[in-house]
């Protein structure tokens, strides 16, 4: 039978300075401390309460979009159209929303397509020098035509509707996207540990893909969110002029544009679309605003 002086003593704790050292706590990935700052939320709330509108749009409208009634001009607070109805007696509140929605699937195709072909011409010049100059004169004759030109000529090629809005938007971001990464690329490329990523033996595509781009990619994500807004505007800009999505589709550039003529008479019927795409592009550029700065840091 063991005794109990054969046992090992219970010795003091070590002291604190010979304990494993507590990991400190992970920081927040740089986006969503931007997302969680009073400029960041506040743009999420006014752009998740427009998209969240315009997707519920079948829930929310009690009438469709081109439904007419014998109810012209009615004003905001009228029962049955919380906005009121437009001149061919169509309740606005529909179209508010459903030109919402319009405008979402636009932006939600032409800001995505803009960005990856001018990414794709970034990473073509970067690849070689003669490569670089072509893109950049590319670049440049799609700046030397104003907006309005560009969608004029391109609807007077299509005709109007939802294709030429889409078409306008892309093209007129592909510089925006692509200079913005190009440049990056070429910050990066001087960086240290670039070099010493390249005496370590890694390619050039393994340089460019896991040091170079990832670095380069967060200008981008604000371009984003700043491009969004720039398309609303252009949608605006062209279903106002009547080269945009053909009536009677409603979209918020349309139904602005058929309030004019009624300002005086009726001035709550550009109500609706003038608070929305203010909710919009607000919203868009707090967010734009708050990745800015936190990146920047």
């Amino acid at each position: 039978m063991t005794s109990t002086t054969d046992l090992p003593a219970a010795g003091p704790p070590p002291p604190a300075a010979t304990r494993e050292p507590r990991r400190p706590a992970r920081s927040r990935h740089p986006y969503r401390r931007a997302l969680s700052t009073a400029r960041g939320r506040t743009g999420l709330v006014l752009v998740g309460a427009v998209v969240i509108a315009g997707l519920l749009a079948p829930v929310i409208a009690g009438h469709g979009p081109t439904d007419q009634s014998s109810r012209t001009l009615a004003a905001l607070g009228t029962h049955g159209h919380p906005l009121g109805t437009d001149d061919l007696g169509r309740d606005l509140l529909s179209r508010v929303l459903y030109g919402i929605r319009a405008d979402l699937g636009i932006i939600a195709l032409a800001v995505p397509g803009g960005a990856v072909i001018g990414c794709l011409f970034a990473l073509a010049a970067a690849a070689h020098p003669v490569a670089d100059t072509v893109v950049q004169r590319v670049f440049d004759l799609v700046l030397a035509f104003p907006g309005l030109i560009l969608a004029l000529a391109i609807t007077a090629i299509l005709g109007p509707g939802r294709l030429p809005v889409i078409l306008v938007i892309a093209l007129a971001e592909v510089p925006a996207f692509g200079r913005l990464l190009r440049g990056g690329i070429l910050v990066q490329r001087e960086q240290e540990y670039v070099t010493a990523a390249r005496v370590g033996g890694s390619s050039a595509r393994r340089v460019l893909v896991r040091h170079i781009l990832p670095n380069a990619a967060d200008p981008l994500i604000v371009q984003v969110a700043v491009s969004l807004g720039v398309a609303v505007f252009i949608e605006g800009a062209m279903s106002f002029l009547g080269v945009g999505v053909r009536p009677p589709q409603p979209t918020l550039g349309a139904v602005l544009s058929q309030s004019m003529p009624y300002l005086a008479q009726a001035p709550a019927f550009a109500t609706g679309p003038l608070i929305t795409v203010t909710a919009l592009v607000l919203g868009l550029s707090l967010v734009a605003e708050a990745l800015n700065r936190e990146i920047r840091r």
